[in-house]
């Protein structure tokens, strides 16, 4: 049985989100406003729930209905586990890479003022790099899943794309699969390149259609001589990529995958204290060996650093490219398990689909806290009182 953590997100909006709205009113958007509503009705009464019982020692007890929001912690176990299973399905028995594209902070700005855009291109040229070099290097055409994540360990602004692929593709004349070397894909170097000039290109091409828009610090940038010489200086700037060949098989990395697409910026396991003066959270630094120390900020602070990771209404964070695209991905894996014929089977890795320990979402059925019997409906709770928002499944 899973233990609830001590302190939840839902805690810092019902404490500071109503001083936090007043304090930015001019430059809070709507999405922004509908995500604190979100979270801090999540399983209240605003929501409304139902009764339920167990089967063997007949505990009863209320359970509120969750608000769905994407940016929401506590909601993304159900969507996690079917995402999990659908993928689980089109699994390949072959080598999967994962592979890391990352912006850097002259583009990172850029994205956060236009993040429909610009991570809308980050997306798309990460994924057109792999492709095109594996094209010119493999003589194949790949498939990949995309996941974006827009936040590092302590909530900053940091977009990157993390990439599931698998280790070959189908020969570009359609008759035979080709795979890539045991523990290589492509050199990251040439990714590197790549993926640099297409984002550069097509951010060049998306201000030029009048789609990017800039204020405050950024306002320069509308001039096209001053966007033209930060694009210079992009040119000659590191676009990281890292790579390496997945652990513990192709089922274990999606599932770790499947974590962070069903993730938000902090998990509530993260949460030391959430007071009046400040929040308190770990999180992990990678140059000092991996240690969780405990930072602290103001309410305020680490509301508007977890309102940075908010995506656009409409936004796809998870995308399918090349034979994994989702017009004709049936028909086409169907082709290439033919080509793979002979391959040994794979057996599945069941414990893939073990919830992680530190996710914050529930499980999709209901466990009874006393006996560990299953919990069945019995009764239903209107909502009261009704919530101002609208929730956000995408």
């Amino acid at each position: 049985m899973r233990v609830r953590p001590a302190f939840e997100l839902a805690d810092v909006f019902h404490r500071h989100g109503d001083s936090y709205e007043r304090a930015n009113a001019g430059h809070l958007g709507r999405v922004e406003r509908r995500v604190i509503g979100a979270i801090t009705a999540c399983r209240t009464a605003a929501l409304g729930g139902h009764v339920e019982r167990c089967d063997d020692c007949g505990l009863t007890r209320i359970a509120y209905n969750s608000c769905r929001n994407r940016h929401c912690g506590k909601c993304q176990g159900a969507a996690r586990a079917e995402w999990l299973a659908a993928r689980q399905v089109e699994l390949l028995p072959v080598p999967y890479f994962h592979v890391v594209f990352t912006l850097p902070q002259a583009a990172a700005e850029i994205a956060f003022q236009n993040k429909q855009t610009v991570y809308g291109l980050l997306m798309r040229a990460a994924a057109e790099a792999l492709m095109t070099l594996a094209a010119k290097r493999l003589n194949a055409r790949i498939g990949l899943i995309a996941v974006l994540h827009t936040w590092g360990q302590t909530l900053t602004h940091h977009p990157h794309v993390h990439c599931l692929v698998p280790g070959g593709g189908v020969a570009i004349d359609g008759e035979r699969w080709i795979a890539c070397k045991a523990n290589f894909l492509l050199s990251v170097h040439a990714l590197s390149r790549t993926f640099r000039r297409l984002f550069l290109d097509g951010l060049a091409a998306a201000f030029h259609r009048g789609e990017l828009g800039f204020f405050g610090e950024l306002a320069p940038l509308a001039d096209p001589a001053a966007f033209a010489e930060r694009v210079r200086a992009l040119r000659q700037s590191p676009f990281v990529v890292y790579a390496k060949p997945p652990f513990g098989g192709p089922d274990r990395v999606l599932a770790y995958l499947a974590r962070y697409t069903h993730r938000t910026a902090i998990a509530n396991s993260r949460l030391v204290a959430v007071g009046d003066d400040d929040v308190a959270f770990s999180y992990k630094d990678y140059r000092r060996g991996g240690r969780s120390p405990v930072m602290r900020l103001t309410p305020h602070e680490f509301i508007r650093r977890f309102l940075l990771h908010v995506l656009p209404d409409g936004f796809h964070r998870i995308r399918h490219y090349g034979f994994l695209a989702k017009g004709d991905r049936g028909e086409t894996l169907s082709r290439v398990r033919d080509l793979l014929q002979g391959e040994p089977a794979r057996e599945p890795d069941t414990t893939a689909r073990e919830p992680q320990a530190d996710e914050d979402a529930h499980e999709p059925f209901a466990i009874c806290p006393d006996c560990g019997g299953f919990m069945r409906h019995i009764g239903y709770l209107s909502r009261s009182p009704a919530p101002a928002f609208r929730c956000d499944t995408s």
